[in-house]
């Protein structure tokens, strides 16, 4: 899972993130060298990991890019292997913990159980199941841990994000080095809520599970926001905002891949041209073959069949008929924020919510104030007619389809994988693999293999894993016990 990272971004000045982060990876380096790291800035650096989300590779493998400068696995869906990336950020967390011990700051232990639900969230939903509960545990003299079920995990998530919520609300300790919220308390509580309902609704295919009590969860969170706050609107989104100093801008910045390899892949552009969406002059660059250089005419816009052959997308795309990447997104070393969780995607997991049957609003409050705010997110104009156009108002025929769809163009270069993951929970928005460049068998996978470190230093308990979860072993296109 390859993706473009930001090295260091803040409100706090440069010098002292650098400073900080030069500390951490030193004990990183060496952890037996004597070090002192506050827990004020182990958050600051567990803040960027946790929200630098902008991927090139999602939007390949979502259907929202194309990629001309090779057959890439990303979009022809022929990834194997992935790290324990977000899993070894643990460590970090775990570090935190332990200095917030040392300076008997607790709300630095509170923010980890967050963070430990983040990075743990992250793992499972790439691999399946992995090792939680015997984790980091190596000076306890465990060194190849057992590997927790994804139900275990989740109920440990959703038990965590709980005492979160409760903890915060009872501590009063200043929270600094909090570039997301300058410690607002309030809106880390909204934030760890808003999490929960983002795990919740990734359990949609677990409803019946007496244990879990997905539904329920819900409900109560939703139903008592004095107990359980969550976003209101745009400022309470986990952005994490670039600025225009080395080291601090928006990770394409300056990229040449992007200048020149990436255009909007066909289907997408077809459903924003479709839908008369002004997102897509915010996406998408002028075509060369093109009526005008009206950037609000529809028609001087294409993209590529993320499915098709990579010889055929090239000559189309040296015949001028596909838009590249808006060069905004190489240009500008600002654009939008990457973000950890926003206001729009929470409200498309209410309005999800709500057609299936687990709230009693019309799931166009949300849906519409997603909308909404997506479009403020990308300072785009919002049409006056939109909302209540064919293809966007909600008909109560094929309304979820109509929620994800919104929340994928809502995700554009901004929230990671999720929307692929959405897709891999509902089947929508509808993937192309029928243009003859799909690898995998012309299927999309399910997941990605584990990585050559644990085959080597873990493999016994791995092996277990493997056996109880996946009928053909280590497969990418395993089907996961959240997807069953």
């Amino acid at each position: 899972m390859k993706r473009f990272f930001l090295p260091l971004i803040g409100i706090l000045s440069l010098a002292t993130v650098v400073v900080s982060c030069e500390k951490i990876d030193n004990l990183q380096d060496d952890p037996n060298r004597v070090q002192s790291v506050t827990p004020d800035l182990l958050l600051t650096t567990i803040i960027i990991d946790a929200a630098q989300n902008i991927s090139t590779d999602n939007a390949l493998a979502s259907r929202q890019l194309t990629n001309t400068d090779g057959v890439s696995n990303s979009q022809y869906y022929n990834w194997q292997r992935a790290d324990f990336d977000n899993y070894y950020k643990l460590k970090q967390v775990q570090k935190m913990q332990e200095e917030a011990a040392k300076y008997e700051q607790e709300v630095y232990s509170i923010l980890a159980l967050f963070f430990n639900s983040h990075f743990i969230f992250q793992t499972t939903l790439v691999f399946g199941d992995v090792p939680y509960a015997e984790a980091l545990k190596v000076e306890q003299g465990i060194t190849k841990p057992k590997y927790d079920t994804q139900k275990e995990i989740f109920v440990q998530i959703l038990k965590d994000l709980e005492r979160a919520n409760e903890l915060l609300a009872e501590n009063n300790d200043p929270i600094k080095g909090d570039i997301l919220y300058k410690g607002d308390r309030l809106k880390w509580r909204k934030l760890v809520n808003t999490y929960a309902l983002r795990v919740l609704i990734n359990l949609s295919n677990k409803t019946g599970d007496s244990d879990l009590k997905v539904v329920e969860h819900f409900q109560k969170i939703v139903n008592n926001p004095e107990q359980y706050p969550i976003f209101e609107n745009n400022q309470d989104s986990a952005f994490l905002h670039f600025v225009d100093s080395k080291a601090n801008q928006y990770p394409t910045f300056n990229s040449n891949s992007m200048q020149t390899a990436y255009y909007l892949e066909e289907s997408f552009v077809s459903k924003l041209q479709e839908l008369k969406d002004s997102r897509l002059f915010k996406f998408a660059a002028l075509k060369n073959k093109r009526q005008d250089n009206d950037i609000t005419n529809f028609e001087n816009y294409g993209g590529l069949k993320g499915s098709g052959v990579l010889s055929d997308n090239v000559k189309k795309a040296v015949a001028g008929e596909a838009s590249r990447i808006n060069e905004r997104y190489y240009n500008n070393p600002i654009n939008e924020p990457s973000s950890l969780i926003s206001y729009f995607e929470l409200n498309f997991i209410l309005a999800e919510a709500a057609q299936r049957g687990w709230l009693p609003t019309d799931p166009s409050k949300y849906y519409k104030q997603g909308i909404e705010s997506s479009f403020a997110f990308f300072k785009a104009e919002l049409p006056a007619d939109y909302l209540g156009s064919k293809g966007v108002a909600l008909d109560g025929k094929n309304d979820l389809e109509l929620i994800l769809t919104q929340k994928h163009i809502a995700s554009f270069m901004n929230t990671g994988w999720n929307t692929f993951y959405d897709h891999r929970r509902t089947g929508f928005p509808t993937f192309n693999v029928d243009g003859g460049g799909v690898l995998n068998q012309g299927k999309i996978p399910q997941r990605w293999m584990y990585p050559n470190s644990e085959v080597i230093s873990n493999n016994d308990n791995l092996s277990q894993a493997i056996e109880r979860q996946f009928t053909l072993g280590d497969d990418i296109n395993g089907v996961m016990w959240l997807m069953k």
